[in-house]
């Protein structure tokens, strides 16, 4: 089953806590503090998977989560550090932060292995905090916390060349002919539900095409499944049009090209910009007289864009095609690399979008609510049960500015003031 489209949860680790202990050992009345370190949370990693082409395991799990760090341990000893988690995805997998739907990271090319969220670091233990005037410190930092996101997954087909065309066209009978791919071929509308790929060689020369999904009218406005199957033509090198020359079933072949150009357009106006080539196909079912006439009048319309007649049934004409195909695509890989998607948003922003938030409310009178991420974590990792812990605190309202917005509110010696759950009266 080909999937495209997958929303997942991923979690790095927690960063293990630092570890409160004393060195306790015969004929050492007074050892000090040896409690170690906490271990690194385990990082979420992204790595390109050339063997997948499909996302079809997202769909079966949801949940990512790496290993947290361990607590450290007592006689300084390091905790353990949390096992990394690696997500395989195929190549051209667009990674999304599902609540804005902004580019995050596009898996293509040379990005085979990237680090999206980092665990975290792990709290130092309370040998770290022995001071001459405080040697039997009894607090320790906690591990920092885990970072996490909601993400979409969204593959667009990597190929050299993408077949477009109406239902019904013969796009799966040719690439059955030239390629090793084996699309189910019956003589029915929409047979063709997912991209099929096939490797073609031609003079040694070996490229992918792609065989897209029948494209409707009204696919660029997301008609029937046209968005899901528009995408997949993005990141290909070359447009292969295929008509129905002959008109088996009654339709105009001219018609159905301005019909899908104007998709096309609708969906992405890049992509007209891409190479074009037509293929007329059906050759087989319609006389000589007839077919040139048809050939005249889309060369009319078309006079940039080379038309090759052929028969995806019998093989004629299938063979200089195909080498103008290979000429096509040598020449555009040296021109440039694949496409890809540059990064809209970073993980920094989405991880850290509420730190510098600060919310200072006054409810009622003489008294005051603080509120805000960055406070969070300063208490996360504050023991305010210690004179010490209870000074950082202090400076840390005053150094970031909170005791002065306060007051510019209005507030005085002997009002209560709220810091995330922390009551105390203030004075100066």
């Amino acid at each position: 089953m080909f999937i495209d489209y997958a929303k997942i949860y991923v979690k790095s680790g927690k960063g293990g806590n630092g570890h409160v202990s004393f060195r306790r050992e015969l004929y050492v009345p007074a050892g000090g503090p040896d409690g170690g370190d906490g271990g690194k949370g385990g990082d979420i990693i992204f790595e390109v998977d050339p063997g997948l082409n499909t996302l079809l395991p997202f769909k079966h799990q949801y949940k990512y989560v790496a290993e947290n760090g361990e607590e450290g341990g007592k006689k300084k000893c390091h905790g353990k550090n949390g096992n990394d988690l690696i997500i395989k995805v195929p190549n051209g997998t667009l990674i999304r932060d599902t609540n804005s739907n902004k580019i995050i990271l596009d898996m293509t090319g040379s990005k085979e292995r990237v680090t999206l969220l980092k665990g975290g670091k792990g709290g130092l233990g309370n040998m770290h905090f022995a001071t001459s005037v405080m040697q039997a410190p009894r607090y320790a930092k906690p591990g920092e916390p885990a970072q996490e996101l909601y993400l979409t997954l969204e593959l667009k087909v990597l190929a050299d060349v993408g077949l477009v065309g109406f239902p019904n066209v013969g796009k799966s009978t040719f690439i059955s002919k030239v390629t090793n791919a084996r699309p189910e071929i019956k003589n029915y509308h929409f047979t063709t539900l997912n991209p099929h790929l096939g490797v073609c060689e031609v003079d040694d020369t070996e490229f992918v095409i792609a065989d897209i999904p029948g494209i409707i009218e009204g696919a660029g406005e997301g008609v029937g499944l046209g968005l899901q199957f528009l995408k997949h033509i993005e990141r290909t090198k070359i447009l292969l049009h295929v008509i129905d020359i002959a008109g088996v079933e009654g339709r105009d072949p001219l018609n159905d090209l301005d019909i899908i150009f104007n998709e096309l357009n609708k969906y992405n106006v890049n992509l007209s910009k891409k190479r074009q080539i037509i293929a007329a196909n059906k050759i087989d079912s319609i006389d000589k007289e007839s077919l040139d006439f048809k050939i005249n009048e889309i060369k009319k319309n078309y006079k940039n864009i080379e038309i090759f007649p052929i028969s995806g049934l019998s093989g004629e004409g299938i063979n200089e095609l195909l080498k103008k195909l290979k000429d096509e695509v040598i020449l555009l890989r040296q021109e440039s690399d694949i496409e890809t998607f540059e990064s809209e948003i970073s993980v920094d922003e989405l991880i850290n979008k509420d730190d510098n938030e600060l919310i200072i409310e006054k409810p009622t009178n003489n008294y005051y609510k603080v509120r805000g991420e960055k406070i969070n974590k300063m208490l996360g990792y504050t023991n305010l049960d210690t004179e010490k812990g209870m000074k950082y605190f202090q400076d840390f309202l005053k150094d970031e500015g909170i005791i002065k917005e306060l007051k510019n509110k209005g507030m005085v010696e002997g009002d209560t003031v709220d810091v995330a759950g922390i009551e105390f009266e203030y004075y100066d």
